[in-house]
Protein backbone atom coordinates (compact mmCIF):
# COMPACT_ATOMS: atom_id res chain seq x y z
CA UNK A 1 0.00 0.00 0.00
CA UNK A 2 1.36 3.39 -1.02
CA UNK A 3 2.29 5.69 1.88
CA UNK A 4 0.25 8.91 1.71
CA UNK A 5 2.15 12.08 0.87
CA UNK A 6 2.80 14.27 3.94
CA UNK A 7 0.10 16.88 4.44
CA UNK A 8 1.30 20.44 4.97
CA UNK A 9 -0.42 22.95 7.25
CA UNK A 10 -0.41 26.63 6.39
CA UNK A 11 -1.61 28.83 9.24
CA UNK A 12 -3.36 32.06 8.28
CA UNK A 13 -2.53 34.86 10.73
CA UNK A 14 -4.94 37.47 9.28
CA UNK A 15 -7.22 37.58 12.29
CA UNK A 16 -4.44 38.29 14.73
CA UNK A 17 -4.06 41.46 12.68
CA UNK A 18 -7.84 41.97 12.78
CA UNK A 19 -7.76 42.06 16.58
CA UNK A 20 -4.82 44.46 16.52
CA UNK A 21 -6.54 46.76 14.05
CA UNK A 22 -9.73 46.88 16.11
CA UNK A 23 -7.95 48.99 18.71
CA UNK A 24 -4.93 50.32 16.86
CA UNK A 25 -1.34 50.11 17.96
CA UNK A 26 0.92 47.13 17.48
CA UNK A 27 -0.60 44.36 19.60
CA UNK A 28 -1.26 41.52 19.18
CA UNK A 29 1.62 41.16 16.75
CA UNK A 30 0.81 38.91 13.74
CA UNK A 31 4.51 38.23 13.15
CA UNK A 32 4.87 36.88 16.67
CA UNK A 33 1.83 34.70 15.94
CA UNK A 34 3.56 33.41 12.81
CA UNK A 35 6.65 32.42 14.79
CA UNK A 36 4.51 30.61 17.39
CA UNK A 37 2.60 28.83 14.62
CA UNK A 38 5.80 27.50 13.09
CA UNK A 39 7.02 26.31 16.49
CA UNK A 40 3.70 24.50 16.99
CA UNK A 41 3.90 22.55 13.73
CA UNK A 42 2.85 24.83 10.88
CA UNK A 43 4.74 24.24 7.64
CA UNK A 44 4.08 27.72 6.34
CA UNK A 45 2.31 31.01 6.98
CA UNK A 46 -0.55 32.47 4.98
CA UNK A 47 -1.52 36.16 5.02
CA UNK A 48 -4.09 37.98 2.88
CA UNK A 49 -3.06 41.49 1.94
CA UNK A 50 -6.45 42.86 1.00
CA UNK A 51 -6.89 46.00 -1.06
CA UNK A 52 -8.57 47.71 1.92
CA UNK A 53 -5.85 46.45 4.33
CA UNK A 54 -8.46 45.32 6.85
CA UNK A 55 -6.24 42.45 8.06
CA UNK A 56 -2.49 42.47 7.54
CA UNK A 57 -0.74 45.57 6.27
CA UNK A 58 2.15 46.12 3.90
CA UNK A 59 4.59 46.45 6.79
CA UNK A 60 3.39 43.10 8.19
CA UNK A 61 4.21 41.41 4.90
CA UNK A 62 7.67 42.98 4.87
CA UNK A 63 8.33 41.77 8.41
CA UNK A 64 7.02 38.28 7.68
CA UNK A 65 9.43 37.98 4.77
CA UNK A 66 12.32 39.20 6.92
CA UNK A 67 11.59 37.48 10.23
CA UNK A 68 10.20 34.01 9.53
CA UNK A 69 12.02 31.12 7.91
CA UNK A 70 8.99 29.09 6.81
CA UNK A 71 7.42 29.67 3.38
CA UNK A 72 5.05 32.65 3.12
CA UNK A 73 1.87 32.28 1.07
CA UNK A 74 0.46 35.69 0.13
CA UNK A 75 -3.25 35.66 -0.58
CA UNK A 76 -4.19 38.51 -2.90
CA UNK A 77 -6.59 39.80 -5.52
CA UNK A 78 -5.32 39.60 -9.10
CA UNK A 79 -4.89 43.37 -9.47
CA UNK A 80 -1.92 45.31 -10.88
CA UNK A 81 -1.26 46.83 -7.44
CA UNK A 82 -1.08 43.45 -5.71
CA UNK A 83 0.98 41.86 -8.46
CA UNK A 84 3.49 44.70 -8.15
CA UNK A 85 3.66 44.29 -4.36
CA UNK A 86 4.09 40.52 -4.65
CA UNK A 87 6.89 40.85 -7.20
CA UNK A 88 8.66 43.22 -4.84
CA UNK A 89 8.24 40.97 -1.81
CA UNK A 90 8.97 37.66 -3.57
CA UNK A 91 7.00 35.37 -1.22
CA UNK A 92 7.24 31.63 -1.73
CA UNK A 93 3.69 31.53 -3.11
CA UNK A 94 0.76 33.72 -4.06
CA UNK A 95 -2.82 32.47 -3.91
CA UNK A 96 -5.14 34.51 -6.11
CA UNK A 97 -8.54 34.94 -4.48
CA UNK A 98 -11.75 36.83 -5.28
CA UNK A 99 -12.17 39.98 -3.27
CA UNK A 100 -15.17 42.21 -2.60
CA UNK A 101 -15.00 45.16 -0.23
CA UNK A 102 -18.41 44.43 1.28
CA UNK A 103 -17.64 40.81 2.24
CA UNK A 104 -16.54 39.82 5.73
CA UNK A 105 -14.22 37.14 4.41
CA UNK A 106 -13.50 35.49 1.06
CA UNK A 107 -16.78 34.10 -0.24
CA UNK A 108 -16.42 31.34 -2.80
CA UNK A 109 -13.80 30.65 -5.42
CA UNK A 110 -12.51 32.62 -8.38
CA UNK A 111 -14.57 32.75 -11.53
CA UNK A 112 -11.76 31.33 -13.63
CA UNK A 113 -14.03 30.27 -16.50
CA UNK A 114 -15.28 33.72 -17.54
CA UNK A 115 -12.58 35.95 -16.03
CA UNK A 116 -9.58 34.26 -17.53
CA UNK A 117 -7.93 37.23 -19.28
CA UNK A 118 -6.86 39.24 -16.24
CA UNK A 119 -6.09 36.07 -14.28
CA UNK A 120 -3.83 34.77 -17.05
CA UNK A 121 -1.87 38.03 -16.98
CA UNK A 122 -1.40 37.84 -13.20
CA UNK A 123 -0.46 34.15 -13.27
CA UNK A 124 2.12 34.77 -15.99
CA UNK A 125 3.67 37.78 -14.25
CA UNK A 126 3.96 36.08 -10.88
CA UNK A 127 5.27 32.86 -12.38
CA UNK A 128 7.90 34.77 -14.35
CA UNK A 129 8.94 36.35 -11.05
CA UNK A 130 9.68 32.93 -9.57
CA UNK A 131 6.58 32.82 -7.36
CA UNK A 132 4.47 29.66 -7.09
CA UNK A 133 0.92 30.61 -8.08
CA UNK A 134 -2.28 29.00 -6.83
CA UNK A 135 -5.89 29.78 -7.64
CA UNK A 136 -8.64 29.65 -5.01
CA UNK A 137 -11.49 27.83 -6.73
CA UNK A 138 -14.64 25.80 -6.26
CA UNK A 139 -14.28 21.97 -6.33
CA UNK A 140 -15.60 21.52 -9.86
CA UNK A 141 -13.87 19.67 -12.74
CA UNK A 142 -14.79 22.37 -15.29
CA UNK A 143 -13.24 25.03 -13.07
CA UNK A 144 -10.15 22.88 -12.54
CA UNK A 145 -9.72 22.49 -16.29
CA UNK A 146 -9.93 26.26 -16.69
CA UNK A 147 -7.35 26.75 -13.93
CA UNK A 148 -5.03 24.32 -15.67
CA UNK A 149 -5.43 26.22 -18.95
CA UNK A 150 -4.37 29.43 -17.20
CA UNK A 151 -1.01 27.88 -16.38
CA UNK A 152 -1.24 27.92 -12.59
CA UNK A 153 0.53 24.88 -11.09
CA UNK A 154 -1.57 24.81 -7.89
CA UNK A 155 -5.24 25.14 -6.94
CA UNK A 156 -6.73 25.63 -3.49
CA UNK A 157 -10.24 24.26 -3.25
CA UNK A 158 -12.83 26.19 -1.29
CA UNK A 159 -14.15 23.99 1.54
CA UNK A 160 -16.66 26.50 2.90
CA UNK A 161 -19.80 24.81 1.54
CA UNK A 162 -18.67 21.48 3.01
CA UNK A 163 -17.99 23.03 6.42
CA UNK A 164 -21.29 24.91 6.49
CA UNK A 165 -23.42 21.90 5.48
CA UNK A 166 -24.77 19.16 7.76
CA UNK A 167 -25.87 15.57 7.37
CA UNK A 168 -26.42 14.30 3.84
CA UNK A 169 -25.60 17.71 2.37
CA UNK A 170 -22.17 17.67 3.99
CA UNK A 171 -21.54 14.13 2.73
CA UNK A 172 -22.43 15.28 -0.79
CA UNK A 173 -20.10 18.28 -0.53
CA UNK A 174 -17.32 16.00 0.67
CA UNK A 175 -17.76 13.77 -2.36
CA UNK A 176 -17.52 16.83 -4.60
CA UNK A 177 -14.17 17.65 -3.02
CA UNK A 178 -12.93 14.05 -3.25
CA UNK A 179 -13.80 13.87 -6.95
CA UNK A 180 -12.35 17.30 -7.69
CA UNK A 181 -9.09 16.49 -5.90
CA UNK A 182 -8.73 13.31 -7.94
CA UNK A 183 -9.39 15.27 -11.14
CA UNK A 184 -6.82 17.89 -10.17
CA UNK A 185 -4.20 15.20 -9.71
CA UNK A 186 -5.13 13.58 -13.02
CA UNK A 187 -4.58 16.81 -14.96
CA UNK A 188 -1.31 17.64 -13.22
CA UNK A 189 -2.39 20.25 -10.65
CA UNK A 190 -1.14 20.27 -7.06
CA UNK A 191 -4.23 20.44 -4.88
CA UNK A 192 -4.65 22.38 -1.62
CA UNK A 193 -7.81 23.10 0.37
CA UNK A 194 -9.11 25.54 2.93
CA UNK A 195 -11.82 27.83 4.31
CA UNK A 196 -13.91 27.16 7.40
CA UNK A 197 -12.07 24.03 8.52
CA UNK A 198 -12.16 23.21 12.25
CA UNK A 199 -11.47 20.25 14.52
CA UNK A 200 -14.71 18.55 13.44
CA UNK A 201 -14.40 19.01 9.68
CA UNK A 202 -10.67 18.71 9.05
CA UNK A 203 -10.31 14.94 9.31
CA UNK A 204 -12.28 14.00 6.21
CA UNK A 205 -10.42 16.56 4.10
CA UNK A 206 -7.01 15.61 5.50
CA UNK A 207 -7.70 11.98 4.58
CA UNK A 208 -7.99 12.78 0.85
CA UNK A 209 -4.61 11.55 -0.46
CA UNK A 210 -4.35 13.92 -3.43
CA UNK A 211 -4.68 17.03 -1.25
CA UNK A 212 -1.20 18.22 -0.32
CA UNK A 213 -1.81 21.27 1.89
CA UNK A 214 -4.49 22.77 4.11
CA UNK A 215 -4.68 26.49 4.90
CA UNK A 216 -6.51 27.24 8.14
CA UNK A 217 -6.80 30.47 10.08
CA UNK A 218 -10.00 31.79 11.63
CA UNK A 219 -10.80 28.70 13.72
CA UNK A 220 -7.23 28.40 15.01
CA UNK A 221 -7.10 32.03 16.11
CA UNK A 222 -10.52 31.74 17.76
CA UNK A 223 -9.61 28.53 19.58
CA UNK A 224 -6.37 30.17 20.74
CA UNK A 225 -8.41 32.57 22.87
CA UNK A 226 -9.30 29.61 25.08
CA UNK A 227 -6.28 27.30 24.89
CA UNK A 228 -3.39 29.35 23.45
CA UNK A 229 -2.14 29.48 19.88
CA UNK A 230 0.44 26.72 20.15
CA UNK A 231 -2.08 24.29 21.70
CA UNK A 232 -4.69 25.21 19.08
CA UNK A 233 -2.30 24.56 16.19
CA UNK A 234 -0.84 21.41 17.74
CA UNK A 235 -4.37 20.06 18.10
CA UNK A 236 -5.09 20.70 14.43
CA UNK A 237 -1.76 19.24 13.37
CA UNK A 238 -2.48 16.08 15.39
CA UNK A 239 -5.93 15.62 13.85
CA UNK A 240 -4.57 16.13 10.35
CA UNK A 241 -1.78 13.63 10.86
CA UNK A 242 -4.07 10.97 12.33
CA UNK A 243 -6.56 11.35 9.50
CA UNK A 244 -3.77 11.19 6.94
CA UNK A 245 -2.52 7.97 8.49
CA UNK A 246 -6.00 6.46 8.30
CA UNK A 247 -6.65 6.63 12.03
CA UNK A 248 -9.88 7.80 13.62
CA UNK A 249 -9.80 11.52 14.37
Amino acid sequence: MKTPEPLRLGVNIDHVATVRNARGGGLPDPVRAARLAIAAGANGITAHLREDRRHVRDEDMIRLMAEIEAPLNMEMAATPEMVKIALGLKPHACCLVPEKREERTTEGGLNVVSASAYLAEAVAALGAGGIRVSLFIEPDPRVLDAARALGAPVVEMHTGAYCDATGAARAAELQRIVAAAAHAEAIGLECHAGHGLDFETVGAIAAIPSIRELNIGHFLIGEAIFVGLETSIAGMRSRMDRARAGQAA
